[in-house]
């Protein structure tokens, strides 16, 4: 990829949409999350998963114009950002950083509670979960530090065992005759009314918040206006029929008081209907997919206020990658912390609750984003999507409209952090953003004019200075590095300006540029045979 044509090579088919989606999907929301939702309104489980599904099929839709119209790595952020602007961009940054980092919170939980099973089965003395979900989440932040994110590349089988011994569980039920098809539709299951199930349904609502994940990556999708909505349709499809399958059968094999206040349910299902070595077996894949599953999450968490600080919404110390490891490494220890203290001082369904509210907040933006950029495109002659969301508005006012209402079901935790996203964002743009947030394009265009056609001794000049501000000795630049450099050379623009020099050379967002490349696009004829 040329990092200065703002073009990313399309090689992501159909089938990697859906594989991408439901690996961000499958994991909590199965191996935790029905446990939750049977304490709340017992074996109709199933109905709390199929309503959340029909809220968030909206959202995948409106999802699929935006990435066709903004195909960059920010995802839901960038989409609120350039749609409301920096204010609203703070708010919408801290809060899908909360989502993100909360989900991966789960994760580690459910990992904990399998763990201790595989322990014991093992002779090994157990350690709490919390602690044991600590001392994950320790390793993990270190992972990422060192950038070893191919990792994620584990998620895809994963994903597919998922989804073949859950069914062969399932099957094993079923000829084993200890399904008991009446409980998930009988009397006990409709006793829950139906601001209950929908409370339930706010709940479970972020298992499938993944579903859309794949948008941010829209740009490396092929042919976007056809695959990009099939793949997010038909992995939501995926998605709640297992969902929905499974917390069925698992209502009809066990009693909702054998999963009541743990964090196991596949393994109780499992165990009971195979025995101890199935359970073992289910316990075993589901450290892996915990433990991938709060990987990738740290990873997509860290990544937002990197983005804000990228956008001089937060201070540059976050946006400035490790010169070694090219990696966030700050914002990904302060995500890590948080999430520690989060694992720590919450109970499971507080962080349940509040990753799922983070999540409807969020789907309701990208609704109004939708319903304002369709009102003003034409002054807006970048707004040129390759999809165009169906029956809008009245998808947008649906989706808006039964958001809202999964989130005053949820109740006053929900609301508080609403009001504490809010508040920080506010917070955030008053102490800082608004002093330091300015235009990309001017200070570009005056680089460009002060860099143009420089002799030779000025271009070898440039390139001493350049390379010796590399500390990492790759040929590229951290923006600390670069604005060192640019300094150094006596460029006149101040320090903000120069960082949005980086931040649009650095168009695929990863924190870094090459300095060969940098100097040939700026300086022209002489900086492109300089460096053959």
């Amino acid at each position: 990829m040329n990092i200065f044509s703002g073009k990313m090579d399309r090689s992501i088919g159909l089938i990697g949409v859906i594989i991408i989606s439901l690996s961000a999907m499958l994991g909590s929301g199965l191996f935790v999350l029905p446990s939750l939702a049977a304490g709340m309104i017992g074996p109709g489980i199933w109905l709390a998963y199929l309503l959340a599904a029909i809220v968030v099929l909206p959202g995948a839709l409106s999802k699929s114009e935006l990435a066709t119209a903004m195909p960059t790595s920010g995802g839901d952020y960038t989409y609120i950002e350039k749609t409301f602007g920096p204010v609203f961009g703070s708010i919408a940054g801290l809060g899908l950083w909360a989502s993100f980092l909360l989900k991966a919170a789960f994760a580690l939980i459910g990992f904990g509670a399998y763990l201790i099973i595989i322990t014991n089965t093992l002779g090994i003395e157990a350690i709490d979960i919390k602690y044991s979900a600590i001392l994950l989440l320790v390793f993990i932040v270190g992972i990422n530090i060192l950038g070893v994110s191919k990792v994620k590349a584990i998620q895809a089988p994963i994903v597919v065992s998922i989804i073949v011994i859950l069914l062969l569980i399932c099957i094993m039920a079923i000829f084993n005759g200890q399904v008991e098809w009446n409980k998930p539709v009988g009397d006990e299951a409709w006793k829950a009314d139906t601001w209950g199930v929908i409370e339930t349904a706010a709940l479970v609502f972020v298992a499938y918040a993944g579903v859309t994940k794949v948008a941010a990556i829209g740009e490396e999708v092929k042919n976007p206006a056809r695959n990009l909505p099939r793949g997010m349709l038909y992995s939501l499809g995926i998605a709640t029929l297992l969902y929905v399958g499974v917390t069925f059968m698992i209502m009809a094999t066990v009693s909702p008081d054998d999963i009541k206040g743990r964090e196991d349910p596949i393994y109780v299902f499992a165990e009971y209907v195979g025995g101890s070595w199935i359970g073992i077996a289910a316990a075993v894949l589901a450290v892996l997919t915990m433990a991938s599953m709060a990987l990738a999450g740290i990873l997509a968490a860290s990544r937002f206020p990197f983005g804000m600080a990228r956008d001089n919404l937060l201070p540059e110390v976050l946006e400035n990658v490790h010169p070694r490891f090219e990696t966030p490494h700050w914002t990904i220890i302060i995500t890590g912390l948080v999430m520690g203290i989060s694992i720590l001082i919450l109970p499971i369904s507080d962080i349940a609750k509040l990753a799922s509210g983070f999540q409807i907040m969020i789907f309701i933006a990208v609704h109004a984003c939708v319903l304002v950029l369709r009102k003003t495109e034409k002054k807006h002659k970048w707004y040129k999507p390759e999809f165009r969301c169906p029956w809008t508005p009245f998808t947008q006012i649906f989706g808006i409209s039964s958001g809202l209402l999964l989130i005053i079901m949820m109740g006053s935790k929900a609301f508080i952090g609403a009001g504490a996203a809010i508040t920080l964002g506010l917070l955030l743009w008053a102490t800082y953003g608004r002093h330091h947030h300015t235009s990309r394009e001017t200070p570009w265009n005056s680089v460009l004019i002060q860099m143009r056609n420089p002799t030779e001794n000025e271009h070898q000049r440039r390139d001493a200075v350049f390379h010796a501000c590399d500390l990492g000795g790759k040929n590229h630049l951290n923006v600390k590095e670069f604005i060192k450099a640019m300094e150094t050379l006596g460029f006149e623009l101040n320090h903000d300006e120069i960082r949005n020099v980086f931040h649009v050379a650095d168009v695929n967002a990863d924190g870094v540029i090459d300095i060969d490349e940098f100097l040939s696009v700026v300086e022209g004829e002489i900086g492109l045979s300089s460096s053959e």
